[in-house]
């Protein structure tokens, strides 16, 4: 029976801190987890953007005609060159196959 001696016990506000503790440290490892996962999805873009690049480049060049169409990894890119006045407007239209997802970049050339 001699080890069945007294244990420290902790009292119920140690308890509640040493648990709010344990919880403000997993929500913060889970914010910053979420961000790193989101910031990886949004660089997958990357790749289309240098590719819009390349077309306009391309086009803005005569190495290309106009208009140009063309699909690149479930993307298509549409590229016309619209004249307003005495400005020409260069118009990029970028719409996702999957899912319907469509932007327009319009830029005035001089």
């Amino acid at each position: 029976m001699a080890l069945l001696g007294k244990i420290k016990a902790s009292t119920l506000m140690e308890t509640m801190v040493a648990t709010v503790l344990i919880v403000i440290i997993f929500m913060v490892s889970s914010l910053i987890l979420n961000n790193i996962f989101l910031g990886a999805v949004k660089g997958k873009t990357q790749e289309l953007k240098n590719r819009i690049r390349i077309v306009e480049y391309q086009v803005l060049n005569q190495q290309w005609k106009m208009p140009y169409a063309e699909e690149f990894n479930h993307w298509e890119i549409e590229v016309i060159k619209k004249f307003s006045g005495k400005d020409s407007i260069l118009t990029t239209s970028v719409s996702n196959t999957n899912t319907d997802k469509t932007f327009i970049i319009e830029r005035i050339l001089e």
